[in-house]
């Protein structure tokens, strides 16, 4: 007998991660996978739940990226896994101001976030494209959206304006902030784990390739350091964050570079690769003895710092510091220096546990917690995929 599953798909310009999950309230995770390296050397591996590889396959380069999709769904259904696909519930990186909770997808939803590309044009047109693959295949299929812009429309209307013209922030360039289902699972876990924190002042600091910061008061989102894109705010793996507008001017009139240039340079080529010259591996940097390598790590902090108070004046106070994303929960010298000499906030680590990777690495005295919890936007999406289409509140 097949069993019901849903699955997530969170979709890349050459990439495409998935999981399964029990379609019941339980939502056990049954498998995860990826395909990487589309139009390149496509490969893909499937993992069961205790982590074992259990398939792995290379294709041609020429396989269209609407082939993959097709394969996914139809290989869950096949024999091998015996999985009958309830629906698909998709990371979607911007809705707009229009979207604020996840919503099963319409013509006329599509439509609309296709509005969006603009505003998201290197991860919005392949989050649709992945619904439109599946539709194509599979049209009584039910998908969902789950937006990454969501959790943060809860902002204080000055929090996300710009000091442009009124015309111009009336067409929407505004302060939407992103990490939203990630945000929306820490969140989650600290009401199960903390839950006489849940109102409490809480930043969480969600350190990865991509990286951003949270701003979180009686459970909602207050502010982040993203804004119109995911460029703002901290420095990142190959991102370059925060940046004065002066400077694209500059590169434009002087350097002679194309909007494409300047694109792939600040998205591609800057953050932690861009400044150490080398990788924008955070564990090979902290390995290397190089200046450049060195130097790109401490601005890598120094901006998370920064934007910790920065923050923490938003909230008026902090009583709780969170830690995730692969950085945020691996690298225990990231932590060290980010939380070391802020006696001004009253927050002190433990560097035993930290060095140890426990999840809660809050130092004697502290009046601020200190703690790590893993991400996992797949349950998030998985979560209210399921109540969407069975109707559970």
């Amino acid at each position: 007998m097949k069993s019901n599953q849903l699955i997530v798909i969170n979709s890349g310009s050459s990439s495409i991660k998935f999981a399964a999950y029990t379609f019941s309230n339980t939502l056990d995770r049954t498998l995860n996978g990826y395909v990487e390296n589309i139009s390149t050397n496509p490969v893909s591996k499937i993992y069961a739940a205790n982590g074992d590889l259990i398939k792995q396959n290379t294709f041609s380069r020429e396989m269209g990226y609407e082939q993959f999709y097709e394969m996914l769904v139809s290989a869950f259904e096949s024999n091998q896994f015996n999985y009958s696909v309830s629906g698909v519930g998709h990371r979607v990186v911007h809705g707009g101001e229009k979207y604020t909770s996840p919503v099963i997808v319409t013509d006329m939803i599509l439509d609309d976030l296709k509005q969006f590309i603009p505003f998201a044009p290197l991860h919005q047109p392949f989050n649709i494209k992945a619904i439109e693959c599946i539709r194509k295949s599979y049209p009584n299929l039910p998908q969902a959206a789950c937006f990454d812009t969501s959790f943060h429309r809860s902002h204080p209307v000055i929090a996300d304006l710009f000091g442009l013209p009124r015309k111009l922030i009336d067409a929407g360039i505004k302060r939407y902030g992103f990490h939203g289902l990630s945000y929306e699972y820490i969140m989650h876990k600290v009401n199960e784990l903390y839950p006489e924190n849940a109102n409490s002042r809480i930043i969480v600091a969600h350190l990865g390739n991509g990286s951003s910061m949270c701003a979180i008061k009686d459970g909602v989102s207050v502010d982040t350091t993203m804004g119109f894109t995911a460029l703002d705010g901290l420095m990142m793996g190959t991102r370059c964050g925060s940046l004065d507008p002066g400077v694209v001017i500059y590169l434009m009139e002087y350097q002679h570079m194309s909007a494409k240039d300047i694109e792939k340079m600040l998205y591609s080529q800057s953050g932690l690769l861009g400044v150490s010259g080398i990788t924008h591996n955070m564990k090979q940097l902290l390995e290397n003895q190089s200046d450049a390598a060195r130097q790109a790590v401490e601005l890598y902090v120094y901006r998370i710092r920064r934007e910790m108070g920065a923050l923490t004046s938003v909230l008026g106070g902090l009583d709780m510091l969170i830690f995730t994303g692969g950085i945020g929960e691996n690298s225990w010298q990231i932590r060290e220096r980010v939380c070391v000499d802020n006696d001004w906030l009253g927050l002190k680590i433990d560097k035993n546990k930290n060095s140890k990777n426990q999840s809660d690495i809050t130092g004697d005295g502290s009046k601020v917690g200190v703690h790590v919890i893993p991400a996992n936007e797949e349950w998030v999406i998985a979560n209210h995929t399921y109540h969407l289409i069975s109707g559970e509140n």
